[in-house]
């Protein structure tokens, strides 16, 4: 028995195993956040603006302090861009983070070209931020932005 090879290829497995499973938690936070934002862009019709903040409290004391009155309105943002059916393929398969990046940029297609750059090349927030902040999706001519957003390159389907 190679007591060397047995140890590597358990902590391999380890990290594989983890790295599926943090995938997996993440993908469910982004699903749960997103559904939190219909409800609260429902309730915030019934009720007024004012229940975000008023659930905030709430939520800070009974569920913990993730939950403050910034984080519910960037859930209710997060429902807002992307509620379209076309979406929901691509947001559940970008994490949190991610999406709190893409969120304010506001165009369509600007936010289209940044998601699918992000699962195309899996991008860390900075990286995501890095292309943004150097405006890679402006400096595309006409027609690759057209091409780039109708076309699928990628797999977004489930």
């Amino acid at each position: 028995m190679n007591y060397y090879d047995e140890i590597k290829n358990k902590l391999i497995d380890n990290e594989i195993y983890a790295k599926v499973k943090d995938y997996s938690k993440e993908r469910h936070r982004v699903i749960t956040y997103f559904e939190i934002g219909k409800l609260l862009s429902e309730a915030g019709n019934k009720y007024g603006e004012s229940i975000i903040k008023n659930y905030s409290i709430k939520l800070m004391i009974e569920v913990g302090k993730n939950y403050n009155e910034r984080t519910l309105r960037s859930m209710r943002q997060l429902y807002f861009c992307f509620k379209d059916d076309f979406w929901k393929p691509v947001v559940s398969k970008l994490s949190w983070t991610n999406l709190l990046v893409i969120m304010p940029l506001k165009s369509q297609n600007k936010m289209y070209y940044y998601a699918k750059q992000c699962l195309i090349y899996n991008l860390s927030k900075r990286q995501l931020q890095e292309k943004i902040r150097n405006n890679e999706y402006e400096r595309l001519d006409e027609n690759t932005k057209i091409k780039l957003i109708t076309q699928d390159n990628i797999d977004i389907k489930e």
